[in-house]
């Protein structure tokens, strides 16, 4: 079994957080091995927490996709808990009033719009501001930390889904990652420049996948139950841009896609005459008890992994809306595929947010080849590995 940072941390307990007062970015999938969360842990290691900080979903990880969470009172501890997904994403002054360091420990997913990454980003920016030193205890990207995939945020289309110019699969620990934020910066956006330092993970190597680190997996957010979800999420995300169920209120949210007016045998079909490397496609029927269709009897297909290594989920999840685009085309009807215009943030489309520009939604309208798209992302990939060389911090 690997060695997360938290674990770093507790074994070696620094002598530079005697005494201080410590606050804790944080969420419910950080545990110890035998499941202990963060907070638990460090109290009872005799850390003095005076604040708790929660990302997206909350502390507890239970509030939905994009809802604002508000500031709260830890029923346990009694310690305030500041929300960075509420009325502000980056920790005031007065946040980090009561607190000489602040540590972070989240469980990412390695893609590049899961927005834990996003509120690391925020809150380098914050304690930098503050003059607070930010301790990032680092855990495994479960996806692994060799396969880069997907285009870069393209400037204009940043968002909290898409902070920085890494590609959505971008290979990296959040600790490696914050290294590099830290650093370089974004989008015109000067380099936060906090005082970091990151407590290492242990016995991790880049090519691992989570189960073979030997350590608990827990929900990450209520839309990411298991390892499968994980595998398959950095494409079928993309249907969160269209009006599609991603299988969101199923037990299979990401795993599942479909409508009322979809054809999920031809779906499945038309997919499967691919031969995608990795993964078969499986018609399948479910009802949504929540978002898109809710309550309403979908058609549409189940993913398959079989060859994980092999499978490039980006790419796949593109071949999928062009399958679904090609099985229900848009001719003007209530009752056809189509892109949504807006997101959360409002304009533009939630699409090219989440794939970084319009690129990806002008050239599966216009016909472009999956393919193609995938090809002109190379050369940005490569340069990106260069870029972030110098930060890896595993083998």
């Amino acid at each position: 079994m690997i060695e997360t940072g938290l674990m770093h941390l507790l074994n070696e307990i620094p002598k530079q957080l005697r005494d201080r007062r410590v606050g804790l970015a944080t969420h419910a999938p950080a545990v110890t091995p035998d499941l202990t969360d963060a907070i638990e842990a460090l109290g009872a290691a005799g850390v003095k927490l005076t604040a708790l900080y929660g990302p997206e979903h909350g502390l507890a990880g239970a509030a939905a996709d994009g809802a604002a969470v508000g500031h709260a009172t830890h029923a346990r501890t009694g310690l305030p808990i500041f929300s960075l997904y509420g009325a502000t994403k980056e920790p005031t002054p007065e946040m980090l009033a009561d607190v000489d360091v602040v540590l972070f420990d989240m469980q990412d997913v390695g893609v590049r719009f899961y927005t834990y990454l996003s509120t690391l980003w925020h809150l380098l920016k914050g304690a930098s501001k503050a003059g607070k030193p930010v301790w990032v205890l680092d855990r495994p990207n479960p996806l692994n930390g060799m396969t880069l995939e997907g285009p870069l945020v393209a400037p204009g289309f940043e968002s909290f889904v898409g902070v920085v110019p890494v590609p959505i699969r971008h290979g990296m620990t959040l600790g490696e990652l914050a290294l590099w934020m830290n650093d370089k910066g974004a989008f015109g956006a000067p380099a936060p420049g906090a005082d970091l330092t990151v407590m290492q993970l242990r016995g991790w190597r880049r090519e691992q996948w989570f189960e073979q680190t030997g350590l608990p997996w827990v929900i990450t957010s209520p839309a990411m139950p298991h390892l499968s979800t994980v595998t398959v999420y950095p494409g079928m995300c993309f249907l969160e841009g269209t009006n599609v169920s991603g299988g969101r209120g199923t037990a299979l949210p990401f795993e599942i896609c479909g409508a009322p007016w979809m054809d999920g045998t031809e779906l499945a079909q038309q997919l499967n005459a691919l031969q995608l490397p990795g993964v078969r496609f499986r018609p399948h029927t479910f009802t949504p008890t929540a978002d898109k269709h809710a309550n309403q009897v979908c058609s549409g297909i189940q993913v398959h992994v079989v060859n994980r290594e092999a499978l490039r989920p980006v790419s796949m999840g593109l071949h999928v809306l062009a399958a679904c685009q090609s099985v229900a085309p848009d001719h003007g009807r209530s009752n056809a595929f189509a892109f949504l215009r807006s997101s959360w943030e409002g304009r533009p489309a939630h699409l090219d947010l989440l794939a970084g520009s319009a690129q990806v939604r002008e050239a599966l309208m216009s016909g472009v080849p999956v393919e193609d798209l995938v090809a002109g992302w190379e050369s940005d990939l490569a340069a990106f590995a260069e870029q972030r060389r110098p930060y890896l911090l595993y083998t």
